[in-house]
């Protein structure tokens, strides 16, 4: 009961964290644009007040008002990118753990071995070349980075449950595929797929935060919290707040969606049995 116990109080203390650190750049990123306003006439400040709470970076623009419109951008592509990897790992993931065909496992796996085999930056960067993707495009190319990886935790939470008796048994009884991949199996690895949510959230956060940084899917002159961090860098002892405000952002969104990434995953471990866990003789 002592472990559980110290899970619980574990995972209680991080969810409580991560909400903490995720609630100012989630609500910048969500309120932001309505509450920027007009943009108002351009002029270099880099102290506080003078009409700018920031100061402006080295193009005259407002600090306070990029903040306040840079963070949907970020946000809705990570999302974006880490639902379509999802929409895309799940089948293929399910489809191993549950067939007994050998042929059928390797010919689903062993390609996105060889995704998984190129640094995801420089796939990144191999795709840019040939192209100019906007934010679709950065979303699309973000999620295909994260397919693998996602493959191989669903595959590899789901073969415990598709060995499962009642399993067989649903296939003796002519169930169709979907109702026990989705409906069985599917559900019981819920928590695992909620607490590798946050880490592949994370990753495209990462991803697209450095695409900005270098240029890639973004426009030079976008309100970004990355393109902030990358064109006020030069300038950072002499305006700090228009690099150190959305690196922290960026920072609290990755560090708060880890933290309750770890909550559901100390949950799933100190936790009671995840639905259809308990099988009767």
């Amino acid at each position: 009961m002592k472990p559980r116990a110290a899970a619980r109080r574990t995972g209680r203390g991080q969810a409580v964290l991560g909400a903490a650190l995720l609630t100012v750049p989630l609500l910048l990123a969500l309120a932001g644009p309505w509450l920027a306003g007009e943009p108002g006439p351009r002029g270099v400040s880099f102290t506080l007040g003078d009409g700018h709470w920031l100061g402006t970076d080295f193009t005259g623009r407002d600090v306070w008002r990029q903040v306040l419109l840079g963070g949907r951008s970020v946000l809705l592509t990570a999302l974006a990118a880490t639902v379509l990897a999802y929409l895309a790992a799940l089948p293929i993931g399910l489809a191993a753990a549950l067939t007994h065909r050998t042929w059928l496992e390797e010919a689903l796996l062993r390609p996105l071995d060889v995704v998984l085999a190129v640094p995801s930056l420089l796939l990144l960067l191999m795709t840019a070349a040939l192209f100019t993707p906007g934010a679709a495009g950065l979303a699309l190319i973000v999620a295909a980075v994260n397919v693998p990886d996602t493959v191989r935790i669903v595959r590899a939470g789901a073969t415990e449950a598709a060995g499962r008796p009642a399993v067989e048994a649903m296939r003796l009884q002519g169930e169709s595929w979907w109702r026990m991949a989705i409906g069985y199996v599917g559900r019981s690895m819920l928590r695992t797929l909620a607490a590798d949510a946050g880490v592949r959230l994370t990753g495209a956060l990462y991803l697209i935060a450095t695409a900005a940084f270098l240029g890639v899917g973004v426009a030079p002159d976008a309100a970004d919290w990355a393109v902030m961090v990358d064109h006020n860098r030069t300038g950072l002892f002499i305006q700090p707040w228009a690099v150190v405000v959305p690196a922290l952002l960026i920072v609290a969104l990755t560090t708060g969606t880890n933290l309750l990434a770890d909550a559901a995953l100390s949950a799933r471990r100190g936790g009671p049995a995840a639905p259809g866990r308990t099988v009767t003789s």
